[in-house]
This record gives structure tokens, sequence and C-alpha cells, in this order.
């Protein structure tokens, strides 16, 4: 499955109302550690079936990270039931990644 962009209009439909986890990527273009895990997050869009896997531009959506207490990027949560079940600030490897879905 492909990585869903995230914006204000459409995250209550892919996150919150999703039967499904959803990992949501708070990033920027400009941040070195969101470069770093860009790509371990497409690769994980490629391999997870049973999840959702997102991205949210903090700059284009400044209200969802604030919303979201989102304070450094990257910041990864994971959501269950419309609620946040997990939350990880900083860089982590693919397999710290993969096992917050679990």
């Amino acid at each position: 499955m492909a990585v869903i962009h995230l914006t204000k209009e459409n995250f209550k439909e892919e996150v919150l109302d999703s039967a499904v986890p959803a990992l949501v990527d708070f990033w920027a273009a400009w941040c070195g550690p969101c470069q770093m895990i860009g790509p371990v997050i497409e690769e994980i869009a490629g391999e997870v079936t049973d999840a959702k896997i997102c991205k949210v531009d903090v700059d284009a959506n400044p209200e969802l990270a604030r919303e979201y207490k989102v304070m450094s990027i990257p910041t990864l949560l994971v959501f269950k039931d419309g609620q946040i079940a997990k939350r990880n600030v900083g860089a982590a490897p693919k397999d710290e990644i993969l096992g917050m879905l679990k």
C-alpha cells in the first residue's frame, strides 16, 4: 500500500475513523532525521497490509501538529480506534517502527 499523505481535510476519515491501525509520521522537508526515516516509512508502507502508513507535513498542516502536541519531528504516532496508542519522538530503526504497530 502507498503512503497516505494527510491534511486536516482527510485526517478524520483516514486515521480517526480507520478500521485498522494507522501509523502517522509528522515530518518536514527541512528536517534531517525526517529525511533519514522517510525511505523506511515508504518501505514499511510497501510491506504492511494490516495498517495504514501516513505522513503529515507539519509546515503545510500546523494545526494537526498542534492538535496532537507534536513538539519535535519526526514524531510517529500510532492510532487505534481513533486514539493515540503509541508515540515515538525522533528517528527510529525499522524494527522499532514495525513494533509500534503490534
